[in-house]
């Protein structure tokens, strides 16, 4: 593998490794058992792209993977992600109060799903598991599709390109998660063809986000730190809970916290930009 036909040899792996996410979620359904996830993909993608980065002869700090400062990093992340959230919570419980449905947070472990969570676990196994296959999960995604993709494509193709060919595998990426609803019956296909685009679009978006923090700071830990805790803690871990249910608004949740942090960085970035 080399440096040249880089957005040709990004899809082969990209293919390479949806593939066996395909088949982890379609058929062995990781998600579905004692496990609660689908990691066995995500552990193939870090083997693929470590055999990438050997291949290249490069190594995981030449895709963001710095020492230096990553505890702060880290932090900015995790304060990036609380900040937005906080606001997209208090919306919730504005939404769901004007409806007559008061609402409270409850910490227990689910996993995601675009038809509501359905299990529910409070052991404490189960959020050891949970923080567990979340840090794999963003170690992959950010490793890929932010660390490698952008840095790779950029070798020969400008800073937006590499940032837009990474933003739209990623949003490809999820396109598995309805696909297996509608397979399952769960989903209609018009109702499919409509949460398709708007999961891939807003994947899309939050690839962008990441990769312009990854691009504007040299490292991955900023984006990795705010995609475990929008995973990790907002998705899995915390829930709104009324008579009625459990994270009936998570997607209205989810956008706004997304759309609004997204705008913050991008407004940041053309800032920033500005003062060059």
């Amino acid at each position: 593998m080399k440096e040249k036909n880089t957005i040709r040899n990004s899809i082969s792996i990209f293919l390479l490794c949806l593939a066996v996410h395909t088949f982890e979620v379609l058929v062995i359904r990781t998600d579905e058992t004692f496990f609660a996830e689908c990691f066995i993909n995500k552990v193939f993608g870090i083997i693929v792209l470590y055999a990438v980065l050997k291949n290249l002869k490069w190594h995981w700090s030449d895709i963001g993977f710095i020492k230096e400062k990553m505890l702060i990093n880290v932090l900015k992340g995790f304060g990036l992600c609380s900040v937005f959230y906080s606001i997209a919570f208090v919306i919730e419980f504005i939404v769901l109060y004007m409806q007559g449905t008061p609402a409270h947070i409850e910490f227990f472990v689910t996993g995601f799903s675009l038809i509501g969570n359905v299990v529910k676990q409070t052991g404490l196994g189960f959020v050891l598991m949970c923080i567990g296959f979340n840090i794999i999960n963003v170690w992959m995604e950010e490793g890929l599709f932010r660390g490698f993709y952008i840095t790779y494509v950029n070798k020969e193709h400008s800073k937006k390109t590499a940032l837009y060919v990474a933003a739209l595998l990623f949003g490809l990426w999820h396109l598995v998660t309805p696909l297996r609803s509608l397979l399952d019956g769960d989903m209609s296909v018009g109702v499919f063809a409509l949460l398709s685009i708007g999961y891939v679009i807003l994947s899309a978006v939050m690839g962008i986000k990441w990769g312009l923090l990854y691009q504007l700071s040299g490292t991955v830990w900023i984006g990795l730190a705010d995609h475990f805790f929008n995973n990790c803690v907002v998705t899995n871990l915390l829930h709104v809970v009324t008579n009625e249910g459990v994270d009936d608004l998570q997607i209205l949740r989810v956008l706004i916290g997304e759309l609004t942090s997204f705008i913050a960085v991008f407004i940041y970035t053309k800032v920033k930009a500005m003062k060059r």
